[in-house]
């Protein structure tokens, strides 16, 4: 049941020098604390309640899924289960458990634990927490009780706990993207004694902010190689410990940091200084001053896609088709890859990196063309359009960046053809996310998505498996092309599917694919061990300094 490599990147890009256990320390020492530069604050840190990297990477270290991907790679390999058997044409999933692993509470890991876990989840009551539960919803598609905007028939059917270690997954339907999805971050198991203890499925909202509960702001208890210590908002770090009691490898640092620094120039000059050790997606003007300065800069392979959002709901004339075309008409991707992008990206016609089934040259294509664009907005009745365009700031992300400047090259195209076009500026984790992706706000706006594993339901699925308030468009006939891909489980008949699925996406435009990009990371010349990997979930239990 595992999928083939996208890429082996573990040989070839990863500093493979590696501290044997016996060197660990205890984190007195500058060379036993990794300080990593994060772009930007997570939202909070329990992994059912997200679906952003920056929420994701310090959860990554401190949680264990089920299964997992060797590094380097999207192949799958074991995590907390050694083994996973699909039965019942793939409804019913057998996972075999990893014996002798505790929580950071010192409460077992057990079948009892994971049944718990999909428990709650499915039976996750109140819209404000299951509004908050983005990749539960796209996989298993509804709950026990539908209270959000998740309204779907739940794909999750029960959990039995055979035996200590052997746990019994049952699905109403078979889908495609498992045994795989079983590895999201968001699927992470916690401890039930800390869930109940504190609170965890309290989510309440007020207005447009979310209030979360002590679990996942002060108290999240996984299985992984570091445990929570702190977060210190007033000096913005994050700062993690390891877990002596490992069922793996040991940490190599007895101490993991996490210092949010949202602009990327500050990032560089703290690498200069030396007062952090690493930082991700470094701008691609830097790369090779930061090579001349000595320091490492790893460059993943491209697997995300950058798009224009369109959200239908607010502007009718968004509703006319040749409205949309004509703004990806409008766009010069070709110009912006070349003007913004690091060198390896390429532009999109399409909603899928090139490197994973699905993708086809039989897409409908919009090539940069003006003239085109402006008789199509003449032909619909919308030379006059004026459009509100939501643009993040406060973050860099794999396939964005700089949104600000990605922004404003998208503004003047679409100026050039007569749009007119109100630039509204958020902070990424202060309201652009909420503003776009739960309240619906914009008319256009950017985002993006690097891939969590390789499947194309990952990515088209995602953005356009049902309604969502991001886009604004209720379009059966791509609901059910994408239900229907979704629910193959041979690879040919899953591939067919989807490029069937990713044409009609093309003719209706939803939403315009802009380019995908290889992000780089990097650290300063002592540190070894550092694994990229395509899906930018680096885990740093392996990393050494000096």
């Amino acid at each position: 049941m595992r999928r083939i490599a996208l890429i082996g990147l573990a040989g070839a890009l990863a500093v493979t020098t590696a501290a044997c256990a016996s060197e660990r320390g205890s984190g007195d020492s500058a060379s036993d604390t990794f300080i990593f530069g994060a772009a930007g604050a997570p939202k909070n840190f329990d992994p059912i309640f997200n679906d952003d990297g920056e929420s994701f990477r310090p959860a990554r270290q401190m949680f264990d899924t089920l299964v997992t991907y060797k590094p380097g790679t999207t192949e799958l390999e074991g995590g907390l289960a050694t083994a996973w058997t699909p039965s019942n044409g793939n409804t019913t999933w057998t996972f075999t458990l990893r014996q002798g692993v505790k929580f950071h509470d010192g409460t077992p890991f057990n079948a009892a634990a994971v049944c718990f876990n999909f428990d709650r989840w499915y039976n996750m009551k109140g819209a404000a927490a299951q509004s908050q539960m983005i990749y539960y919803g796209d996989v298993f598609e509804g709950f026990a009780q539908n209270e959000g905007d998740i309204s779907g028939d739940p794909v999750y059917k029960s959990c039995e706990a055979k035996d200590e270690h052997t746990a019994v997954l049952n699905l109403n339907k078979a889908k495609g993207a498992f045994p795989d999805a079983f590895g999201l971050t968001s699927l992470s198991m916690s401890s039930p004694d800390a869930l109940k203890k504190y609170d965890a499925d309290n989510v309440t909202q007020s207005g447009e902010a979310f209030t979360y509960p002590a679990y996942a702001t002060d108290h999240p208890t996984g299985t992984g190689p570091y445990k929570f210590e702190s977060f210190d908002k007033a000096n913005n770090t994050i700062t993690l410990v390891r877990n002596e009691d490992y069922w793996g490898e040991k940490a190599k640092t007895a101490r993991l940091i996490f210092k949010i620094i949202p602009d990327e120039n500050a990032r560089k000059q703290e690498l200069a200084a030396g007062t952090i050790d690493g930082y991700d997606f470094p701008s691609p003007a830097d790369y090779n001053s930061l090579k001349q300065a000595g320091d490492q800069v790893l460059i993943r392979p491209a697997f995300n896609i950058l798009y224009l959002g369109i959200n239908q709901k607010n502007n009718p004339k968004l509703q006319d088709v040749r409205v949309r075309k004509a703004i990806e008409f409008a766009i010069n991707k070709d110009q912006l890859v070349k003007n913004r992008m690091p060198s390896g990206a390429y532009p999109q016609d399409q909603f899928l990196p090139n490197n994973v089934p699905g993708y086809t040259p039989a897409v409908e294509k919009h090539s940069y063309n003006a003239d085109t664009a402006r008789q199509l907005l003449a032909e619909a009745g919308a030379s006059d359009l004026t459009l509100n365009f939501y643009v993040p700031t406060e973050v860099t992300r794999p396939y964005m960046p700089n949104p600000v400047d990605i922004a404003a090259a998208i503004t003047d195209d679409l100026k050039a053809v007569g749009i007119k076009v109100n630039v509204v500026q958020e902070p990424w984790n202060g309201g652009y996310k909420d503003s776009v992706q739960k309240a619906g706000k914009h008319d256009l706006h950017l985002l993006g998505w690097t891939g969590d594993y390789a499947d194309p339901g990952n990515f088209v699925g995602t953005f356009f498996g049902r309604t969502k308030p991001e886009f604004g468009f209720d379009n059966p006939q791509i609901f059910d092309a994408l239900s229907n891909a979704d629910a193959q489980t041979t690879p040919e008949t899953k591939k067919s599917a989807y490029e069937s699925a990713s044409v009609l996406i093309s003719q209706y435009v939803p939403a315009v694919p802009i380019s995908s990009s290889p992000p780089g990371i990097v650290v300063r010349s002592d540190v070894q061990g550092l694994i990229p990997t395509p899906l930018t979930d680096e885990r740093f239990y392996t990393v050494t300094k000096g």
